[in-house]
């Protein structure tokens, strides 16, 4: 056994979005966009994601960019909770 094998610590996926709907208890849906560079036409192709993030104490409204990170499966389409949020929607 190594002496580094007990502080090693898991790489959490870090991603940042939009709330576009904060109407579920405890839970945000997020759209995270992405930019794509197309492999034949080489232009840049917007592609998004929704995913539903846990929030424990529901401080988040529609129109803030949040960052969440990954973590284990907390329902059947929960595996993302709140890091911070980054801005507030006016």
């Amino acid at each position: 056994m190594s002496e580094t094998q007990g502080t090693e610590q898991k790489v959490l996926r870090t991603l940042q979005g939009e709330v576009v709907s904060d109407r579920m208890d405890k839970t945000i849906t997020v759209l995270v966009e992405r930019r794509v560079r197309h492999p034949v036409y080489k232009k840049y192709i917007r592609r998004s994601s929704r995913y539903h993030v846990h929030d424990e104490s529901g401080e988040c409204n529609v129109g803030d960019i949040v960052s969440i990170v990954s973590c284990r499966p907390i329902s059947k389409t929960k595996a993302w909770r709140l890091h911070r949020v980054i801005e507030r929607a006016r």
